[in-house]
Formats: structure tokens, sequence, C-alpha cells
């Protein structure tokens, strides 16, 4: 068991109430430290809660990155803010990822990947996504210019994974896990509409079927296959419902999701829980709640390097 880092999104929050959080989740003594509470005026109040809380997770170095909505924010490892930056063609950020000193952001509302040189303190590069009903196309251009893609949010990409083998896309309608290896976009699995934090593990994928409340490892083994029910708590136990304009919240929405090693998995749902799951043994270990309120989501979810 280790110390995880967790990111919240708080829907149908009203102006001057707190929408989210940073915590720190010790799973060995299931205690939890709140680090930082994302309460601004700054946000858009309308619609759903794109706007709203703190997102994707990463690390590079000394340096804890953490996305918002539209902005990349730096902090050292005693969460004081290092920096801040914005991009036009950065909207409803979801999952990051660190590779070879560049942050990788999904932008949600534009179908892209937007990278971030840590050197240069700059957002440099983007590939914009798109179906064509046959295929997956991919264009690479310039965010610093003016010229890219329009705002349709066709694919809603969430989560992105930069490794040595190249960068692996997907989203709620992206139809499976996209990889990208440096010229050409192509599917590289299969996966239900409605996938969370999908990402390649051992011979399979690892995803949060949010759909279907569970959290999955689809193999290219059969035998290897494993799928965890999202824990949800009684009905008298949860509070904040109702509250929520927008009729998005629900309990037992699974979003958050990272490796912990020897075949355990961390994954989060709301209200706000971190559960563990074994692969080996296809068992749920445990699970920490750190709030009641059914609008509170687990967004983000990374292991603490520090």
């Amino acid at each position: 068991m280790t110390t995880l880092i967790a990111s919240s999104v708080v829907r149908g929050t009203q102006q001057g109430d707190s929408h989210g959080g940073v915590y720190l989740v010790d799973l060995k003594a299931q205690e939890v430290e709140q680090v930082l509470d994302w309460n601004t005026m700054d946000i858009n109040w309308h619609g759903r809660g794109a706007d709203r809380g703190l997102r994707g997770i990463a690390f590079a170095g000394d340096t804890v990155f953490i996305a918002a909505s539209d902005e990349l924010m730096a902090f050292d490892r005693h969460f004081k803010l290092l920096g801040a930056w914005r991009n036009p063609f950065l909207k409803h950020c979801h999952e990051i990822s660190v590779h070879q000193r560049q942050v990788f952001l999904t932008s949600t509302g534009y179908d892209c990947i937007l990278a971030f040189d840590i050197e240069q303190q700059q957002f440099h590069w983007a590939l914009h996504v798109e179906d064509t009903g046959y295929r997956y196309e991919g264009k690479i251009f310039d965010p610093r210019g003016d010229e890219g893609p329009l705002q349709l949010n066709k694919l809603h990409i969430n989560s992105v994974v930069a490794n040595d083998d190249g960068m692996y896309i997907a989203g709620v309608k992206s139809g499976g896990l996209i990889h990208f290896n440096g010229k050409k976009v192509n599917l590289s699995a299969s996966l239900p509409a409605g996938t969370h934090n999908a990402q390649p593990y051992g011979k399979g994928v690892l995803f949060n079927d949010t759909q279907a409340d569970c959290v999955r490892f689809a193999s290219r083994d059969p035998q290897e296959d494993r799928a965890f029910k999202v824990p949800v708590p009684a009905a008298e136990n949860m509070t904040g419902k109702g509250l929520d304009d927008s009729r998005v919240a629900r309990p037992g929405f699974g979003r958050g999701l990272c490796v912990l090693g020897n075949g355990l998995l961390a994954a989060g749902s709301s209200p706000s829980t971190i559960s563990v799951h074994d692969l080996k043994s296809g068992k749920t270990i445990l699970s920490v709640m750190l709030s009641t309120d059914v609008r509170n989501a687990i967004h983000g979810l990374e292991v603490w390097p520090f």
C-alpha cells in the first residue's frame, strides 16, 4: 500500500463554495489530507461540471503538474504554486501525461492533445483527432497560432498516455483506444462508449467502464479479463442529492485510475471514493471515502512519488 494523490470535481456548487480540491490519501492508514481547495470565482457556472474543479495530475522531477479546465498549473511537492499557463485551444481538459519533459494534455472541447514544453514553458504542439466514419485521422497544428480546429467535442477525449511506444488516446465517444505513432493515428483496441482513463496494461487495456459502473481489464487472453463493480454507499449515507441542477451527478460514476504494482490498481468514483482492486484475485481489497456528497467525484488519480 502507498499514498495516492487525487483531484476532485464538485458539480452543482454555488459561487463561493468549494468545487473541488486535491487530496493525499494514505491507503495503509486510510487517512485523507486535503492539500488544495480549488475555490475560485473565475469559472463558468453554466451547464455541467465542465469548467469546475481540478483534473489531471502528472509529475516531472520535483514538479507536480495539475490541470484545471483551461489551465495548466505547476506546484512544488509542498503545493506552492510555481506557475500557470493557458492556451486558446485548451478547453475542458481532463487527463494529462508527462514524457520526455513534455506535458501532454487532453483538450476535450477541441478533440485535441496539446503539448507543453517544460523547459520553454509554452504550448508548442497539438494533435487534432477526427473520426471520419471509416478511419481516424490526425492533424498536427501549432497552438501558438490562430489556425486550429473548431470547438466541437465530437470524441470527448479524456485520457492520454505518452511513452516510448507513442501516444495512447481515448474518450467517451472515441470508439476505442487510439494509438499515435508520431505519423498516423490508428485504433489500438475497441472500447465501449462512455469510458474514462483508458490505458495499455500488460496484454490489454485498463479502463473505467463508466456507463456500466465498473472498472475493467480487457485482455487478449480472455482468462485474464477482470471487472470490478464500482462501490455505491447506501442512500442514507449520501449527501448533496438533488442539488445538482445539471442532473449529471450520480453515485457510482467511475473516473480516475492508476496502477499500484503487483497486480493492484486504484480507481475513483462518486461520492469521492478510492478503491483498490486486485487483478490476480479479482477482488476489491479496500475502499476509502473522501466525501459523502454525491456531487463530489474523483477526477485525477496518481501514485504520490514523494
